[in-house]
């Protein structure tokens, strides 16, 4: 049967119907989305996304923040920034030295006509200043040539700029540091970011920074040691921000909005200007009269370094810190040095009482014959020998000792032979004699060898006992002062003991010839000694405070760790301690405790003496703790110990042994004795009337 057409057609039109119905209902629900998410973008996400928006269309630059000061302990400046305008110049493509040159004289014309007649410069300091030769630049690197432009000097170069090819002139914060050099190697050195960022990995960090308050710029000069390094961040403070509004081409199209640059914290060191600048004072001086003396007992013809550090008993603070000889750090000015300042000051350079420095030698082969600034301890240790002695039980205090001159020990035919100094034999003595005397054979004997012969306890070897010691009193450990690169000392102990014996490694370890320490290490022993057994952080930095001077962080005395003797025992060593014979403490008004040492070094071709002192004072109340190493500097006691008196003579004079300083108390004296005078005049006047 065939189809009936006119039903057929009623069901193509139901059809039809019911497909469009339902392209009418998809169409409705398609657009009610729509209209559903343009309401949420319009009302809920419409905020945001107008931020967005605005973001994309700003652009910033930033602004370098003024890096914060660093002052004495007194508040005299060290380092300081100063915001000025500067002078670059940029190396043309196509361009002589030649046609720098001219430009040279061109500028010695404008700074002669409107600078500042105190930073003249002649054409031969601008020719060195664009560095034509590439000893510190990229070809591509401008070059500062002036900083602190007058304004005259700004005014002219800017309505003259077509004049002047490769000049621009910028804004910036200069690092000033002071004439005298005080604790330059302790306080460091700025280098450009640029400079510093592919290969030191604090800056490599640095470099993934987003936050452009705290991004580094490419010319900015960040610290790269000392407490410029220490302090990095809290010295450098945070980026201003110059932000405009752009179009979608990049053009401005609205006014600059500006958010000024957050200035660095200034640091207050522990340091005091006047202590400091007479300690490198008197090792200069010192270095000088050695080197040149006709006594045999003091003459020193190799010393050419001394190092000294001065740290307060009580509190830890590290009064003076001096490597010398030090340099001018103004020679880093711009954020980089020149070959020829390189050459002549790398080798002092480097902070020497914290690490490996030698004097200045024109080849290796001359410096590898001398010792570097990390030496022996030599008989500056006997104090603390005599404590590991009591304290393990090998003697007592009331034990005696017949020192002949000599004690031998190792087996038939292979004997080695242990002598006093200029082979005196002392005879009858306790351990606050042989402190006294300083004698190497009570040391190797009582001590070194008894140790040896007593074996292990508790699992752990006779060395590994004598290291322990070693530690507690921050010697082959870093003493935790946070300084950049300080060096742990060189412990040779362990390896003698391998290679040879225990018997030989704590023999002459016992008088201070089996390791290697920096000058630091024993100011904070000598701290420990005079403490009792209070280890101290060494601390360099008194207050933080922000630029308006409100104070950000203060310092308080850090404890590292503490050692427990039986009270006689310290008496042992400082009834020794006070009688050790020494040079230069002539008329000195203080009882004090001290040890001299003469630790010897063998360098190529030599056996080189070094000079090592350390001493406390007042003895009873003990304020100030000195360190004193002068490598091939002979005697300890004519070598070093009269730096020290004129440190302690400094501190007494600027701080006070007593805690008062001693040219204040004379000030107060004369006055008293003026108004006395006064008033007895008055007395007189009244009576005679």
């Amino acid at each position: 049967m065939q189809d009936d057409p006119q039903k057929r057609e009623i069901v193509n039109r139901r059809h039809f119907s019911f497909r469009l119905n339902f392209f009418f209902f998809i169409t409705f629900v398609l657009f009610s989305v729509l209209i559903v998410q343009l309401a949420i973008l319009q009302f809920v996400e419409g905020p945001s996304l107008s931020a967005q928006g605005t973001r994309k269309s700003q652009k910033s630059n930033e602004i370098a923040p003024i890096r914060g000061n660093i002052y004495d302990s007194t508040g005299y400046p060290i380092a300081y920034s100063t915001s000025t305008q500067s002078l670059y110049y940029s190396i043309q493509p196509g361009f002589t030295d030649e046609d720098s040159i001219e430009v040279a004289k061109k500028l010695h014309e404008v700074f002669t006509e409107y600078g500042d007649p105190d930073k003249a410069m002649t054409v031969d300091d601008i020719v060195r200043q664009m560095d034509l030769e590439f000893r510190r630049n990229y070809i591509s690197t401008p070059r500062r040539i002036k900083s602190g432009l007058t304004n005259e000097e700004v005014a002219y170069f800017m309505e003259n700029r077509s004049s002047f090819t490769g000049i621009e002139i910028m804004e910036e914060s200069v690092r000033n540091y002071d004439k005298s050099s005080i604790a330059v190697q302790l306080v460091g050195y700025l280098k450009k970011y640029k400079g510093v960022r592919a290969d030191n990995p604090y800056y490599m960090e640095k470099a993934q920074e987003t936050d452009p308050r705290l991004k580094y710029l490419e010319e900015e000069e960040v610290g790269l040691d000392g407490i410029e390094f220490m302090y990095q961040e809290v010295l450098r403070g945070k980026n201003g921000l110059k932000t405009f509004p752009v179009n979608n081409a990049g053009r401005i199209i609205g006014p600059m909005e500006i958010t000024n640059p957050e200035k660095g914290a200034d640091l207050y060191l522990t340091i005091n200007k006047n202590v400091q600048l007479k300690t490198e004072d008197a090792i200069m001086q010192h270095l000088k009269k050695i080197s040149t003396s006709s006594n045999r007992y003091e003459r020193a013809e190799y010393a050419q370094t001394g190092f000294a550090v001065a740290m307060e008993v009580e509190t830890g603070k590290v009064v003076a810190m001096a490597s010398m000889p030090d340099y001018d750090p103004n020679i880093w000015a711009g954020g980089s040095i020149s070959k020829e300042d390189y050459d002549n000051f790398q080798n002092v350079l480097s902070n020497g009482t914290i690490r490996d420095v030698y004097g200045k030698y024109e080849t290796k082969a001359e410096r590898d014959r001398h010792p570097s600034s990390v030496v022996p301890p030599g008989s500056t240790l006997k104090p603390l020998t005599v404590l590991v002695g009591l304290n393990e039980g090998l003697f007592k205090t009331t034990t005696t000792y017949n020192d002949t001159g000599a004690f031998t020990f190792g087996s038939k035919g292979h004997e080695r032979t242990i002598r006093n100094s200029l082979n005196h034999s002392y005879g009858k003595m306790d351990a606050a004699r042989a402190i006294e005397k300083s004698s190497n054979p009570f040391m190797a004997q009582m001590i070194g060898n008894a140790l040896y012969l007593r074996g292990s306890v508790n699992g752990k070897s006779s060395v590994e006992i004598w290291d322990e010691y070693m530690k507690m009193f921050g010697l082959g450990v870093t003493t935790g002062s946070g300084l950049p690169g300080e060096s742990s000392g060189n412990i040779n102990y362990f390896k003698e003991a391998k290679n040879a014996s225990s018997q030989s490694a704590l023999i002459f370890a016992s008088f201070g010839q089996q390791a290697k320490y920096t000058t630091l290490q024993l100011a904070q022993y000598v701290t420990t000694l005079a403490n009792r057994g209070k280890r101290l952080k060494p601390q360099f930095v008194n207050e933080i405070k922000d630029s308006d001077g409100n104070l950000i962080q203060g310092f308080t005395p850090e404890v590292l760790n503490t050692i427990d003797f039986d009270e006689k025992y310290w008496e042992e060593i400082e009834e020794g301690m006070s009688k050790v014979s020494v040079q230069g403490f002539e008329g000195f008004p203080y009882e004090f405790r001290r040890k001299t040492g003469t630790s010897e070094s063998d360098v190529a071709t030599r056996r080189a003496e070094n000079a090592v002192f350390i001493a406390y004072a007042p003895a009873d109340n003990p304020k100030l703790a000195v360190a004193v190493v002068v490598p091939d500097g002979g005697f300890g006691s004519y070598g070093a110990a009269p730096i020290a008196r004129k440190i302690f003579d400094a501190y007494d004079e600027e701080i006070g042994l007593t805690g008062t300083p001693r040219k204040q108390a004379a000030d107060d004296v004369a006055a008293d004795a003026l108004n006395g005078e006064a008033a007895d005049a008055g007395n007189g006047a009244a009576v005679n009337e």
